[in-house]
């Protein structure tokens, strides 16, 4: 998904009285430079942002190569789990994961798969889910490969994949076991929290 920070000088449109109107960074910006989810969820209707230890990133409109994938690899994990009978939920973005449950880290993985339903409310995900997947985009490299991959290690996710369509490959974490594998869109990748899911990627090669 592609991103954007909003930097201190650019304009922030904050909701008030159910409208949205533009507020400069010294109007809108909290004060403390920090943000929280209740600045997410003053977002003007069809915004979409993430929060990384209080820093707010826009997202982008995904491309039509993203979503294919995305659609792909979320119908491939449901029938999966509903074929085996199993219990965890699989959820594409847009789905809220309040990755520390806290105020100021705030994350959509473009994939979540959440198999301890206590997590779980209307709202979105409360603390980490077992598996976050991201599919990069061109200005979202740093994101996803930096920035969320040391935060989803830091909160417990077991496992993280990066699926890079421009670069056709695939950055397997098992944070559970601290292991690290790269594939190719030619090959086939088996996910880690189950024992014999697999996705081949020559279906959307």
């Amino acid at each position: 998904m592609e991103h954007r920070k909003i930097e201190r000088e650019g304009i922030f449109r904050m909701i008030e009285g159910g409208k949205s109107h533009n507020m400069t960074a010294a109007e809108g910006m909290p004060e403390d430079g920090v943000y929280t989810v209740r600045d997410i969820e003053a977002l003007p209707e069809g915004e979409r942002a993430e929060l990384i230890d209080g820093k707010m990133y826009m997202m982008a409109t995904p491309t039509l190569t993203h979503q294919d994938i995305l659609m792909w690899m979320s119908v491939t994990i449901w029938n999966y789990i509903r074929d085996k009978k199993g219990t965890c939920k699989v959820l594409p973005a847009p789905f809220a994961v309040y990755i520390k449950d806290d105020e100021h880290n705030y994350v959509e993985p473009d994939v979540t798969v959440i198999c301890d339903r206590d997590k779980l409310d209307e709202k979105g995900c409360h603390g980490a889910p077992d598996w976050a997947i991201e599919i990069v985009s061109l200005s979202s490299k740093t994101m996803d490969y930096i920035r969320k991959c040391a935060l989803y290690k830091a909160a417990g996710v077991r496992e993280y994949w990066i699926v890079d369509p421009k670069e056709r490959r695939v950055l397997v974490y098992n944070f559970e076991h601290g292991t690290s594998n790269r594939y190719t869109f030619s090959e086939s990748v088996k996910a880690g929290i189950y024992e014999d899911l697999i996705l081949d990627f020559k279906e959307v090669a």
